[in-house]
């Protein structure tokens, strides 16, 4: 089994779990299938929208396929979870991403 599907089940068995909804976000990433990994972190901001590190991935993913205004939209609500997290750090991170967008 590799590490899409393990995380699959588990997400399955417990649908409402954001760390692993981010891990397999990243799996899908990691493994190229950015589309996949693209919905993930949609869906991973829509159940937890505090869970700040997936609009900053989430952005990437968007910008490696070509869709920059979704990867701006994106970034823009990241940024404002950010803030509502207290987490400066990552808000940095997604404000540089923004700033290199065209």
């Amino acid at each position: 089994m590799d590490r899409v599907d393990a995380l699959t089940k588990l997400l399955e068995q417990d649908p409402g779990n954001s760390f692993v909804r981010y891990g397999l976000a990243q799996a899908y990433a990691g493994s190229g299938r950015l589309r996949e990994a693209a919905e993930a972190y949609r869906q991973l901001v829509d159940t937890d929208p505090l869970y700040v590190a997936a609009y900053y991935h989430g952005g990437q993913t968007l910008e490696k396929l070509g869709l920059a205004e979704d990867a701006r939209g994106l970034y823009t609500l990241g940024l404002d979870a950010c803030l509502r997290k207290g987490d400066m750090h990552t808000r940095s991170e997604i404000q540089a991403a923004l700033d290199l967008l065209p």
